[in-house]
């Protein structure tokens, strides 16, 4: 993705000077409420600016390589350039060098709403710019012109069994829209490099577009007998056209998924899933098979309650050798993307029977990891409200 603007290894080899230039640079915003637009003039210049970088460091050594590293999954070693996120192991994720909470300022809002929209976090990843309240309509109307399934696709899900698990539909039915990749069709063609990206946005903005389809499709199938997810509305925003499918109309849902998908729109680069999506894209794969390698993780939990919590944590530890939800390889303090969400629990639904339990939890597994000697940092990571709770 060299066309994304900070590089994470900027900051260590340019001066300071340079290097603040260069964020401001980035977060000047374009008039053109056309994202293809935006970065058609963009493109060039971070092209440039990558190729006298690297002419300039590309014989730097920026680390060694160890045995441990090696056995340990590559952790701590530096071997990719990732220039949307970064999280810093004292403050957490940062997205473009912003925080959750200024996110959560800065980026437009749906009319009466208080949380980001999605859209707006995709179009600053994307530029390095916060976007306007006009780029972000733009987007959300362009995503919902964009979502519609293949026939082939929905057949294929109504088809599956119900025992199939979820995120294996999910994975397959990404897999198959494969069959509308442009990126696919112009590789074969002999495309030009140069217009490769071009391709690469295509598919990426259609993928997005109808992610939200494909969940629905199988929520519905699962949960809701076969109900027709109904049509998208180009009035509504990304997240709000996704709960309609799913079937809810609760206005503090609608909130709540904004505020969901947009702390999970991006998590660096070193990760299981974002290195395996790298790693396929890197020989030339369309952004359908790029995406579907990265959600090949499963993860099964035991399930608590209220009476067995600490019984559940330790044995965790004899098992696993972890508490899931708990811990994390580079952040030393709370998770902000679980502070964020606990507060809109607290906020709006203090009562939920499973916010009740993940918040005994926040009580419980500290204290146990501490006395056990089990983690450096023993509090809670995004994963201890996201997957336990939602």
């Amino acid at each position: 993705m060299s066309f994304l603007s900070i590089s994470r290894l900027a900051p260590r080899l340019l001066s300071p000077k340079n290097a603040a230039c260069v964020v401001v640079a980035a977060r000047n915003v374009s008039a053109s409420t056309n994202l293809k637009d935006v970065l058609a003039d963009l493109i060039p210049k971070e092209q440039s600016r990558i190729k006298n970088f690297k002419q300039q460091h590309g014989k730097t050594t920026i680390g060694q390589i160890t045995v441990d590293m090696v056995y340990g999954g590559m952790r701590g070693m530096k071997g990719l350039v990732y220039e949307t996120s970064v999280l810093d192991p004292d403050e957490g994720i940062r997205f473009r060098g912003y925080s959750i909470p200024e996110c959560q300022q800065l980026l437009p809002k749906a009319p009466g709403g208080e949380e980001p929209l999605p859209e707006g976090l995709f179009w600053l990843l994307v530029t390095g710019q916060v976007p306007t309240e006009e780029q972000v309509n733009w987007l959300s109307k362009e995503w919902a012109k964009r979502a519609a399934l293949p026939s082939h696709v929905v057949t294929m899900l109504d088809n599956f069994p119900t025992n199939l698990h979820p995120m294996s539909q999910f994975s397959a039915a990404v897999t198959a829209l494969n069959s509308e990749s442009s990126f696919a069709r112009a590789y074969s063609e002999g495309v030009n490099k140069a217009k490769y990206w071009e391709f690469v946005y295509e598919d990426s903005m259609d993928l997005i577009a109808k992610l939200p389809c494909v969940a629905a499709k199988i929520y519905r199938n699962l949960y809701r007998e076969g109900s027709s997810i109904g049509a998208i509305d180009s009035n509504l925003d990304w997240s709000h056209n996704f709960t309609n499918m799913l079937g809810y109309s609760d206005p503090q849902f609608t909130e709540l998924m904004r505020l969901y998908l947009t702390i999970h729109s991006d998590h660096e680069g070193g990760n299981v899933s974002a290195h395996a999506s790298h790693l396929v894209g890197s020989a030339l794969s369309d952004p359908y098979l790029s995406f579907s390698a990265e959600m090949h993780q499963h993860k099964n939990r035991m399930q608590i309650d209220q009476n067995n919590m600490d019984d559940y944590v330790r044995l965790c530890l004899v098992i696993i050798q972890v508490v899931p939800g708990y811990g994390h390889a580079v952040l030393r303090k709370t998770d902000p993307r679980y502070t964020c969400q606990r507060e809109f629990a607290l906020k709006h639904l203090p009562n939920d029977p499973m916010f009740k339990l993940v918040a005994q939890l926040y009580k419980i597994v500290p204290n146990v990891l501490l006395e056990q000697g089990k983690a450096k940092n023993p509090w809670p990571n995004v994963d201890a409200h996201t997957n336990n709770t939602y």
